[in-house]
């Protein structure tokens, strides 16, 4: 049997031969295998593992990954229709640039004494959004809107010291799951009926759940099913009459068109992040965010990291740091509102590049584009034979729920065939909303042309005829 040689890692140091043994003999034993005899032998594997081969060198690994990533077949590739809480955006290039540099790239936190201009960035983010929003107070970013909400709903139960959440049932199957894994066992989830024929919420319902234990009230605008929720005011005057606070969700590339849920009473808004200027990445590239009054019952309940602006001991110098930083985990873990650790705040630095390239009037063009397009592609939808689009009764901002019931033909089976002619069709409802059948929601964005349109429009008619 050929004696095996040691490899050396390139990367690692301590996998040369001599350091591995210097290493055992200073902790006193002769033989790595030596740290395992407490485990018995009967649950110690001891044979050849079926293991490729180990790539020796730099070259060999890229190429090797080069294989696997050219297997995916991406929105780079294929017209993408896909939505449902990552949108395919336009990225200026400067986004990328900015957030490229070296002293933004890892954007973990941030100390004073290394911070290069990273408070700032992250101070200038929030003011950017705040304004967006018409909120006074933004966090720094956390993992996506998914438990942005759920912490702002945590926010909501520290200051009602009350236990039930109520949202919509046309809540995100994923963001649910995110909110009430969160949430648990502490603080409880009920959802509310919705109106069948406009998909908004039923307000009826809504109040016969509100009860003396209810902290707050969610619900997201435009709604994960794309119509917008337009008696936003009702829904926040019934939380407050009941003593709930008001939380809601947005999407904030549709507040160049839509009044900002501040206007209509929300006491909390979170949203996603990823619209401005994040692109899609795999399941990656998301960051949610928290946005309130600049009230004290509110601000020493944010989990998150706020970062400030105030005069230095220099006349005339102003610097950029934690406000109220007591309530965080960094400072004390076992009193922090919440636990907190990696975040994405590499991802706010893009949004405020973002924001501060597009200005308000961007911001309004780019609202306006999408739902001009958006109502451009429902319509064609709409013309084809068995088909019906949008299915709610109500208006929408960039996604739609196309019927396809008539068509005997499932989600499944259209979009199979609508891969074959090169496009990503919507995301199949029928599983997570059974009562509606074979429905799909579509996500129609800027950076899709009236030629992308009528060829969707076309490989649909051809799937369907």
């Amino acid at each position: 049997m050929t004696e095996r040689i040691p490899r050396v890692h390139p990367y690692i140091p301590n996998s040369a031969p001599e350091n591995t043994r210097k290493m055992l003999e200073s902790i006193g034993v002769q033989d790595i295998e030596d740290l395992y005899r407490c485990i018995p032998e009967s649950l110690r594997f001891t044979g050849e593992m079926n293991l490729p081969g180990p790539l020796a060198s730099e070259r060999e690994l890229k190429r090797h990954m080069r294989g696997l990533l050219d297997r995916n077949v991406g929105s780079e590739k294929y017209l993408n229709f896909l939505g449902a809480g990552c949108w395919q955006h336009h990225v200026p290039a400067v986004c990328d640039e900015v957030i490229g540099r070296a002293e933004f790239l890892t954007a973990y936190a941030g100390e004073p004494y290394e911070d290069h201009g990273r408070f700032q960035a992250l101070f200038e983010y929030a003011s950017l959004v705040g304004e967006l929003v018409e909120m006074d107070v933004v966090s720094v970013p956390t993992y996506d809107w998914g438990s942005a909400a759920a912490m702002s709903m945590r926010m909501a139960e520290r200051i009602t010291d009350r236990g039930e959440i109520l949202v919509p049932e046309t809540i995100s199957p994923e963001r649910l799951k995110v909110i009430t894994n969160y949430l648990s066992p502490a603080v409880s989830v009920t959802r509310v009926r919705h109106d069948r024929r406009t998909g908004r919420m039923d307000l009826d319902d809504l109040r016969a759940r509100l009860s003396e234990d209810t902290a707050a009230v969610y619900f997201e605008n435009p709604s994960y099913l794309g119509f917008i929720e337009d008696r936003g005011k009702e829904i926040s005057d019934a939380a407050h009459a009941g003593g709930a606070v008001s939380i809601v969700g947005v999407d904030p590339s549709s507040l160049g068109v839509m009044i900002p849920p501040s206007r209509y009473g929300a006491d909390i808004v979170c949203g996603e992040l990823q619209p401005l200027g994040v692109h899609m990445n795999y399941g990656g590239g998301l960051a949610g965010f928290i946005a309130t009054r600049d009230e004290v019952e509110f601000v020493r309940e944010y989990p998150l990291r706020l970062f400030g602006i105030t005069s230095t001991v220099v006349d005339g110098e102003y610097g950029f740091g934690d406000v109220f930083y007591d309530r965080t985990s960094f400072a004390k873990r076992e009193k922090g509102k919440d636990f907190v650790g990696t975040m994405a705040a590499l991802w706010g630095i893009a949004a405020g590049v973002y924001l501060a390239l597009m200005g308000p009037q961007g911001m309004i063009d780019l609202g306006a584009t999408i739902m001009q397009r958006s109502q451009y592609a429902a319509a064609r939808m709409a013309d084809i034979d068995g088909i019906r689009a949008p299915v709610f009764d109500a208006s929408y901002f960039k996604e739609f729920v196309v019927d396809f019931n008539e068509t005997g033909l499932t989600v499944g089976q259209i979009n199979e065939r609508l891969r074959d002619e090169g496009i990503f069709g919507g995301r199949d409802l029928s599983g997570d909303f059974p009562d509606l059948g074979q429905c799909a929601l579509y996500s129609v964005t800027e950076i899709h042309t009236r030629e992308d349109l009528d060829r969707l429009a076309k490989a649909v008619q051809t799937c369907v005829g």
